[in-house]
């Protein structure tokens, strides 16, 4: 295990299996710094404003940050802290979680596929299942002290957050609000805590290669001092930069697919640095594994005909897993 961790050591150079071919590397200096990236605040009281808002943002950027989401800020702060002080446990510790199966429901691992990848990420994982919490909590790591009950507030104020924001992003399409929540069925809530060690050549390597996500919604607690997470936009990276006390949401692959490609789900990617480690916290929404996903029928009609066909989310989900992460967009396997 401590072999394939690379966040229990310091490493002065970039070991060759994290090297990207001259063609992938990120090009950090044609990167877009300062791009807007659209931010809603939720507490606006004109609700059809922040429906519009939200609706503009998944159309045209995939992405947005909101402000007055509803978790307290103290709860995110203590969500992080939590997180690097698990990552800093002794590797012994760390070991008796550590796994290379992606199936696996609680586990730490490393890059993304290890059993399949010729180069790596520059990456440390924690991946908890977190739906039904009482299920999956006495698996969770019991180091730190704190950790299970910090982590399970954080995850129960992220799943109503996404069920608010499914009820936005439903009437922005001009559905009823409960559509989306409705059709994705009995949700299933996981999450990546991503540790981003300091990297000797940030130039040569990724924190995570670009990619889409295969879920329904994602909500990310970023790290307010140590900026990483890039969005692809009209053929240019764009950075995210970090907002005070925002979340940054990002649609997935189903709503693309349930807003019959009206909504983006974008490649997105995260970069390192040579000056700090980076935390992330990615909250993912799943649909149920058995429900059937396809185009909402209400978008559907002569001029605008079905983008995609009908499947399941386990149908999914596999055909995510059994690709390299910076392959083709996983949807277009399932067009009409």
């Amino acid at each position: 295990m401590e072999n394939q961790l690379i966040s229990t050591v310091v490493h002065d150079r970039l070991p060759d299996n994290y090297v990207r071919p001259e063609t992938q590397r990120p090009r950090l200096d044609e990167v877009v710094p300062d791009a807007d990236i659209p931010v809603v605040d939720l507490a606006n009281p004109d609700r059809a404003a922040v429906v519009a808002q939200i609706g503009e943002a998944c159309r045209t950027h995939g992405f947005f940050q909101v402000l007055n989401h509803g978790v307290p800020v103290e709860l995110m702060v203590a969500m992080l802290a939590v997180a690097y002080d698990f990552f800093r446990l002794p590797a012994e510790e760390k070991a008796k979680l550590y796994s290379d199966d992606p199936a696996k429901k609680i586990r730490l691992s490393t890059s993304f596929n290890v059993r399949k990848e010729t180069v790596h990420n520059w990456r440390d994982y924690l991946r908890l299942h977190c739906y039904p919490l009482e299920k999956y909590v006495s698996d969770w790591p019991a180091n730190p002290p704190s950790f299970r009950e910090i982590v399970s507030t954080y995850c129960r104020e992220v799943r109503d957050l996404g069920f608010r924001l499914y009820g936005a992003i439903s009437e922005s399409l001009g559905l009823e609000e409960e559509y989306m929540k409705k059709v994705l069925g009995e949700q299933e809530q996981h999450m990546a805590v991503n540790f981003y060690p300091k990297c000797p050549a940030p130039e040569l390597t990724y924190g995570l290669p670009a990619h889409t996500d295969p879920n329904a919604l994602t909500i990310l607690l970023m790290d307010q001092q140590v900026a990483g997470l890039q969005v692809l936009k009209e053929d240019r990276w764009i950075a995210v930069n970090p907002r005070p006390n925002a979340l940054v949401i990002n649609i997935g692959d189903q709503l693309q697919a349930l807003s019959n490609g009206r909504y983006k789900s974008v490649w997105h990617r995260a970069v390192v640095n040579s000056d700090r480690p980076r935390m992330s916290v990615a909250s993912f929404l799943c649909p149920c594994n058995d429900v059937v996903l396809g185009p909402a029928a209400k978008l559907i009609n002569e001029d605008s005909p079905a983008v995609y066909r009908d499947y399941t989310y386990a149908e999914y989900y596999s055909k995510f897993w059994s690709r390299n992460l910076d392959q083709e967009h996983c949807l277009e396997l399932f067009r009409a």
